[in-house]
């Protein structure tokens, strides 16, 4: 017989556990909010009072819904109190001994047949449970922040869970309209221990100055639509609590890539947590306070002192494909003069039809009128001869992503453009300076890295390699603006910013898969709900491709020559069984 959930306990009352307590509350439970002392439950009831009257004022809850959710919570500092309940909620700091003593605690209070649930999110949930006299009662319940808003919990079952407390929990968590999804208890669980990685691969960028802060963030934010970049997201959950959950996953799986970052440790030390003490990655206004006010380490807006831009009236562009043909359209509409080379007539013909039809669209939607649609196709001109680029001021390569192919066109390119015409390649993963070193030019010569679609993506990597120019860096930056993008700068490394930070995360997913920890399905789920990202790793590596990203896979490993970077085998399998994603209707799931 399933147990009465009606009365639950939550201990700890800080912004999780006054969340929790909102989850029950709001969904007809009665619970029983304890702290260590009367401070920490008028934090608590003050947390609570804020989140609902935010929830009141914006329509989501009514006068009577309020009212109704605040009578069901009676607060407290007495463990003693929480002797009726049949669930306690323990969110109390991320220490395993304080959490062992509160649940050995609890375990001579409440009933036997009463379940004890901890909210970690790293900790060991069995080292917890072996803190009481009956260990198979214990179970993780790890709710995300803010838990009234995240529909994600992971129910976390060690391997002396009882099974009817399991069921129980589970059942109990989609009664409160959350999406649980159940997997064992290895540091981190699903969510963080993806999450925790890459945030942590993105501090060791900045310590590395490879990027700077806001770099990082916009790279993520713009080039894989992520609600919050890495650092603004560190700084949000706090600079304390990322240690302690990093700390966590290395001392288990002693994987290096999980080991925090110097960085880290050092602004724990000296009180920079974050936006809760108004200073971490960036500076806040005040404490709690999400407004990012200037510091010492905001970029100075405008051109370097000592630089002078190169003047860009007119471009080029090589290549005719998907990718191609997007920065033609993006250059044309932004005003500038666009010459495109593509290998045929037809290839030629091609491009303009598909920017035509494009330019059609947005005037059936409003976008543009009919004369800026003629305008745009009126700066275009096509050619099958490279010598059509000849006096243009900056050059796009677009071609196909063989090292090969790019240096026979850039040593043409260096007969055939004026001299200090810039040289830029579009590609996503090999060295730049290997297109550079072909040429007389290499200053001049620069990524442009472009995100699918380009009409439609705001990011651009602009990537500079130890030879190239500042004045050719800033000229590209500014013509990024002028085009209407954002760009991001970087050195020549494998992957830039975005599929350096992005690929070794979803490498780390297949191996989760691989190693039958959860399925393809709850990894996705953990990774959209909890994480608010827009695709699950696997359904992004379909829709990527496979291949594709086992190629970019490679190149990271190759270049920093990290164990955990190495693709992982079942990715290998896949792609040597032509199982690649959508585009052949197989890869992690089956497509129709």
């Amino acid at each position: 017989m399933a147990r009465d959930f009606s009365t639950v306990g939550v201990i700890g009352l800080g912004t999780m556990g006054a969340g929790i307590v909102e989850v029950f509350a709001r969904n007809g439970v009665d619970v029983v909010a304890v702290d260590a002392d009367e401070a920490g439950v008028a934090h608590g009831r003050e947390v609570l009072a804020g989140s609902t009257g935010r929830a009141l004022s914006r329509g989501k809850i009514t006068q009577e819904e309020h009212d109704a959710l605040h009578a069901r919570v009676r607060y407290t500092s007495d463990l003693g109190d929480l002797a009726d309940c049949m669930l306690v909620v323990e969110a109390v700091p991320e220490q395993l001994a304080l959490k062992q003593r509160v649940v050995g605690a609890l375990d001579a209070i409440v009933a036997p047949q009463a379940v004890l649930a901890t909210n970690t999110s790293s900790l060991s949930v069995t080292e917890i449970a072996v803190a009481t006299a009956d260990p198979k009662r214990v179970v993780g319940m790890h709710f995300f922040n803010p838990a009234p808003v995240q529909q994600f919990v992971e129910v976390i079952r060690t391997v002396i869970t009882a099974e009817d407390v399991f069921d129980d929990v589970k059942a109990l968590a989609e009664r409160l309209g959350k999406k649980p999804v159940v997997v064992g208890d290895k540091a981190g669980f699903i969510a963080n221990r993806l999450l925790f990685g890459y945030l942590n691969h993105a501090v060791s960028m900045l310590e590395s100055r490879y990027a700077t802060r806001e770099d990082l963030d916009a790279a993520m934010r713009f080039g894989c639509g992520y609600p919050m970049g890495p650092l603004q997201l560190l700084d949000l959950i706090g600079i304390d609590t990322a240690y302690e959950i990093l700390d966590t996953m290395y001392k288990q799986g002693r994987d290096r890539l999980h080991a925090p970052s110097p960085i880290i440790k050092q602004m724990v030390s000296a009180g920079m947590l974050g936006r809760k003490t108004g200073r971490g990655f960036y500076t806040y206004a005040t404490p709690g306070s999400p407004e990012v006010v200037p510091d010492a380490r905001t970029p100075r807006p405008g051109v370097p002192e000592g630089v002078e831009l190169r003047d860009i009236g007119s471009v080029g562009v090589v290549g005719s494909g998907t990718m191609a043909t997007g920065i033609v359209e993006v250059l044309a509409k932004a005003g500038l003069p666009v010459t495109y080379v593509a290998r045929t007539e037809d290839k030629v013909e091609g491009v303009r039809a598909s920017v035509a039809r494009s330019t059609a669209r947005a005037v059936e939607k409003g976008r543009m009128t009919a004369e800026e649609a003629e305008a745009v196709l009126g700066r275009l001109t096509g050619s099958t001869a490279r010598e059509a680029l000849a006096d243009v001021d900056l050059v796009v390569e677009a071609v196909a992503e063989n090292l090969e192919v790019k240096q026979d066109l850039f040593r043409d390119l260096d007969r055939i453009c004026r001299p200090g015409a810039i040289l830029a390649t579009t590609t996503s993963s090999l060295p730049v300076i290997d297109c550079a070193k072909v040429t007389s030019r290499p200053q001049d010569v620069i990524g442009m890295h472009f995100f699918n679609p380009a009409q439609v993506m705001r990011l651009v990597e602009v990537v500079h390699t130890i030879a190239t120019s500042a004045d050719v860096t800033a000229t590209v930056q500014g013509l990024c603006e002028t085009v209407g993008k954002t760009a991001v700068t970087c050195g020549d490394r494998a992957g830039f910013i975005v599929n350096a930070l992005l690929f070794p995360y979803l490498n780390d997913a297949v191996k989760m898969l691989e190693a039958n920890y959860a399925t393809a399905d709850d990894i996705d789920t953990a990774m959209k709900t909890g994480c608010g990202l827009p695709m699950g790793p696997f359904e992004l590596l379909d829709v990527v491709g496979l291949d594709v990203s086992l190629a970019i896979e490679r190149e990271l490993y190759v270049e920093f020559r990290e164990r955990g970077l190495a693709p992982a085998p079942l990715l290998e399998h896949l792609v040597t069984a032509g199982y690649l994603g959508r585009k052949t209707g197989r890869g992690f799931r089956t497509y129709a």
